[in-house]
């Protein structure tokens, strides 16, 4: 990779402020100076430091987000604050975006990677990558909505949903649930239980193909996944 391109990814500006970094005599690999803009460099086999600090460089990077209420699954949006907003600089400057989306209301698990190729796959209908909610139901659910979901349900413009796995946590005048279900239409979890005429007053994604959330991410925190984590979900992919 050229060390302009490199430098560039990771933050240092755009090509034309890095070509005078690089005149400044400022950047070296394995200790020697560089400024030419188009040396190629191996940032995983040479140490490249600017200023005399090393410099870490990945080609993908893989969050995981408890996405607040009231913030949009989107890259960018000029009038409302979406999920990249909540990124660091240093995070954000590898352009990771959700992979799929969380309503504004709902909140939970969210990934965001600049990874094309998992984030098609994870998406992808053909893998049937399950994705868990809990919810709060404004009326008591019944065995009969278990075997409805079980089923598939008719939505209101007429699509038959996938089945979906619900199991009843408590059952009251307000019930508490968990739906497992493998596709991501447009406010699917809700319209399912319109389907059989009770509404979600509360929805919270906890978990995403093997993916659980983690639980000491606070509303609007996020974190690098692991390298067992993103192994898991290109293991998954591959399902």
């Amino acid at each position: 990779m050229r060390i302009d391109k490199l430098l560039s990814n990771i933050g240092y500006g755009s090509r034309k402020e890095i070509k005078g970094l690089l005149k400044s005599g400022v950047v070296k690999v394995d200790g020697e100076l560089i400024k030419e803009a188009k040396t190629h460099v191996d940032p995983n086999e040479q140490e490249i430091t600017v200023h005399g600090e090393p410099v870490s460089y990945k080609e993908f990077i893989y969050l995981m987000m408890n996405k607040p209420p009231g913030v949009l699954s989107a890259t960018e949006d000029f009038r409302q604050e979406t999920v990249v907003d909540l990124l660091e600089i240093e995070d954000a400057v590898y352009n990771p975006f959700p992979v799929g989306r969380l309503d504004k209301d709902t909140e939970g698990l969210l990934l965001l990677t600049n990874d094309g190729q998992l984030s098609h796959q994870l998406l992808s209908p053909k893998k049937h990558v399950p994705k868990t909610y809990f919810a709060i139901i404004n009326a008591p659910v019944t065995q009969e909505d278990v075997e409805a979901f079980k089923q598939g349900v008719t939505l209101d413009d007429g699509y038959e949903t996938k089945p979906g796995e619900l199991k009843i946590l408590k059952a009251d005048t307000e019930s508490e649930i968990e739906l497992t279900i493998t596709e991501g239409k447009f406010h699917q979890v809700k319209r399912m239980f319109e389907s059989v005429g009770k509404k979600v007053t509360y929805l919270k994604r906890i978990s995403m193909g093997p993916l659980p959330l983690d639980e000491n991410l606070e509303l609007g925190e996020y974190r690098e996944l692991t390298d067992a984590e993103v192994d898991l979900l290109k293991q998954h992919r591959k399902g």
